[in-house]
This record gives structure tokens, sequence and C-alpha cells, in this order.
């Protein structure tokens, strides 16, 4: 039996939590989020540029612009991709201004943002790296994006501002065209547990690659 007023306090409770997930983070719950998210821009930034102090220097950036836009974020919004977009346009402005120009306040960007030991992982992709950076723009940014970041085609597709149906192109050619230069031998070869290390790594991202594929 129903309660009376029971579909009133139902749509209420809706129109709560809707109003609850459209309001901003608190500044603690957002800086939070925005740590987690350190090693995985950095790995991003990395596999975007070729360049290790490149890289850090655009999370750095998108680090600060993230934080200065913190009263737009919406709780429940992804805040891996929120960040990926911004770190991906500073990376396009960088190349179309041809030198990076970006400044910031080292110091409190450090004490504010900064992430904890433990998730600051070395991202080292040697062979890889070098395989990843010989591919056309496009193509190894799709790659990282869906195989090793972990995105679905569609979350890929609007922080890349394109088709869901480009991206899975883009994915299909790179893919290729990776595996083409790893087993190739087009690359020095490298001492045998950094080959071991590479294989997994790429074996990895063409596994994500092959489960997206065939959803």
């Amino acid at each position: 039996m129903s309660l009376p007023g029971g579909t009133a306090i139902s749509k209420a409770d809706s129109s709560n939590d809707a109003a609850a997930e459209s309001e901003p983070l608190s500044d603690s719950d957002f800086k939070d989020q925005l740590a987690e998210v350190i090693p995985h821009l950095r790995a991003f930034g990395r596999s975007l540029s070729g360049n290790r102090d490149t890289a850090d220097d655009l999370v750095q950036e998108t680090l600060l612009k993230a934080w200065s836009a913190r009263s737009r974020f919406q709780a429940g919004t992804n805040m891996r991709a929120w960040t990926f977009i911004i770190l991906r346009n500073l990376f396009l402005s960088q190349m179309r201004r041809s030198k990076f120009t970006g400044e910031w306040d080292d110091l409190a960007a450090d004490k504010l943002l900064a992430a904890p030991a433990s998730q600051d992982r070395h991202v080292e992709l040697g062979d890889l790296q070098r395989a990843l950076m010989e591919l056309p723009e496009t193509q190894r940014e799709a790659l990282i994006l869906v195989g090793a970041g972990g995105f679905a085609y569609e979350e890929a597709a609007e922080i890349c501002g394109c088709a869901v149906g480009t991206i899975k192109s883009r994915v299909a050619r790179g893919r290729t065209a990776l595996e083409e230069i790893m087993e190739d031998g087009k690359l020095a070869p490298r001492q045998t547990q950094e080959s071991d290390n590479e294989k997994t790594a790429i074996q990895e991202i063409m596994n994500e690659v092959d489960d997206l594929s065939s959803r």
C-alpha cells in the first residue's frame, strides 16, 4: 500500500539528489580528486609531447587552470576526462606557439596540489615511447587515451573533440602502425629486462583495445 504523498516525497528526493550532483565540490574534495589524476596526467603529457620536462610543465599548468576553474566543476563529472581536455588544449596551444611559455608559482602549486609520494609513479616507456612518437599525433593520442588511459571511445572522442567513429579509426590505424614498428625491429634493441617490460606494456594496451573493439 502506498503512503499518502509517497510519490511527492520520491520526486522531492530525486530533485534533492539532482541538486546535490549539480553543486560544485568543496575545495578539499576537489583537491583530493585532482591529486588522484596527477599520475595519469603526467603519463598522458609525456605520451603527447615525448619530453618529460615539457610534460611536467603541461601538467603543472593544467593543475593550476583546473584549480582556478574549480567553481565550475560539478560533482559527478569525470575529473580525469575533464583535466585531460585541459592538458590537451594546452599542448595544442604549445604546438601552435612552437614554444611553451607558461608561468606559475611552483612553491604554491606544490603545496596546494602535489600528489602523495606513493601516487607519483615514475613512467618510463623506453622503446614503446619512441615507437609511439613515430605515430601521427592524432593516432598516438587516440591510442594512449583508449589503450593506456582506459577511456571509452565516447570519452576519448569528447576529449579530442571529434566523432566516435573517428576515434575508432585512429585507434585501429595507430595500433597497426605501432605493432609494425615494434615487431619489425625498426628501433634499436634494448636490454632483455627492458624489452620484456615494453612487450608487456604494449600488450596491455592492445588487450584493452581488443576488449573495447569486441563490445
